[in-house]
């Protein structure tokens, strides 16, 4: 038995398919963790989210930004994008129930000595302050007013965490810090602004795992997200798997019991 973790597949299903054939994995013994963003910007959004539902006895996911985004726009309160390929999906006899069980997983999973999360930690929270803090957004799009949650999760503001926050905007930016950030100023505030793998001109800001004060510098951290990254970060206990697969690039997996990894860039 083997667990395997896989980067933002983002639609791209050929490719998902691909590393599981040259694992050989196994759906009766092996077991596979999705570090978020199962649909969007890629060609087969509703073929990916069935396959994975499909095998939802064996997978451990975590939600992504473009999951949410699906949500949200699945129930009317957001619009879609130009880049967005969601069209097939919100258009399937199926899609409650696909949509209903998304909207069920968490934001967090740790497990083997491992933490799996979209974006990552902000380097003030500890492990145990990130899952209670995932709790509370879990809660709410879990309960009866999950829509009132997705119509305030849109939002750059606020940027920089107190503890004294509270109502949506907590909510807010605990979402954004889990499934949207990649740098922090020093005081852990977030910046928007830059996504390539350096920041803007004049941002004075690191990525989110360089902070030598981060409280979880000993925890092994699957993240994805960050795809000009290119599975790349400095530092100790850190596994990038977004390597790009829907701009291009690869599809990467990292097996948790021989850390090993293994790509597929098929089409």
């Amino acid at each position: 038995m083997a667990t395997y973790a896989v980067g933002d597949i983002q639609g791209c299903i050929k490719p998902l398919k691909c590393l599981l054939k040259q694992v050989s994995f196994n759906w009766e013994e092996d077991r596979l963790w999705l570090v978020g963003d199962l649909v969007n910007r890629g060609p087969d959004s509703l073929k990916t989210l069935r396959y994975v539902y499909k095998h939802r006895d064996r997978i451990t996911m975590v939600l992504g930004n473009h999951d949410l985004h699906l949500l949200a726009v699945a129930n009317g309160l957001r619009k879609k994008n130009r880049f967005d390929t969601l069209d097939k999906l919100l258009l399937a006899s199926d899609r409650e129930e696909l949509l209903d069980w998304l909207r069920q997983q968490p934001l967090m999973h740790s497990a083997q000595g491992y933490t799996l999360v979209h974006a990552g930690l902000p380097p003030m929270w500890t492990l145990a302050q990130a899952h209670n803090y995932a709790r509370e957004v879990e809660t709410a799009l879990r309960g009866p007013d999950y829509r009132k949650f997705l119509a305030s999760m849109y939002g750059d503001t606020p940027r920089r965490w107190k503890e004294s926050l509270c109502g949506y905007d907590r909510l807010r930016l605990i979402t954004n810090y889990l499934t949207r950030m990649r740098f922090v100023y020093p005081n852990g505030s977030l910046d928007m602004a830059s996504k390539g793998s350096k920041p803007n001109p004049g941002c004075k800001v690191a990525p989110w795992f360089s902070d030598k004060g981060r409280e979880t510098k000993k925890e092994r951290l699957i993240f994805g997200h960050w795809a000009a990254l290119e599975g790349r970060a400095k530092g100790k206990n850190l596994y990038p798997t977004d390597t790009g697969c829907v701009w291009g690039g690869k599809l990467s997996m990292y097996c948790l019991d021989n850390q090993q990894w293994h790509s597929c860039d098929c089409n």
